[in-house]
């Protein structure tokens, strides 16, 4: 059955869906692969593609209500309620700040380089 399926249902739901997603990608991949067409016989198939789709969802579905990771992921739940996020003017401010403070060490970094590459060329180091 089903473990808590109450508990945790946005996380849950969230983890299924990027699962599920990566699964199916990786089911058309398979299923599609020039290996499976040219060497097996296999492959390029919808109808492969659908069963092993199917199968990749119904093994998403049952991984997230597996019964040790339904409970990480009501923890998981459990610990994003008690965040408390920032407000949007402060995310904009901090945001501001982070990329200030990248294009600063960019240019830093860029003044050390030339520095240095002019030092290497002085000293016939580096042509």
């Amino acid at each position: 059955g089903f473990n808590k399926p109450s508990q945790g249902r946005m996380v849950r739901q969230v983890t299924f869906g990027a699962i599920a997603l990566l699964s199916v990608l990786l089911v058309y991949e398979i299923s599609f692969f020039a290996f499976f067409q040219r060497v097996l016989g296999l492959g390029g198939s919808w109808a492969m593609f659908g069963v092993l789709a199917l199968v990749a969802l119904w093994v998403s579905l049952r991984m997230v209500n597996y019964s040790r990771l339904a409970d990480f992921l009501i923890s998981v739940e459990a610990e994003l309620n008690k965040v408390s996020w920032p407000s949007s003017h402060s995310l904009w401010r901090a945001t501001g700040v982070v990329i200030f403070v990248i294009l600063a060490l960019s240019a830093v970094l860029y003044l050390f380089d030339l520095i240095w590459t002019i030092v290497f060329q002085f000293l016939r180091i580096r042509d």
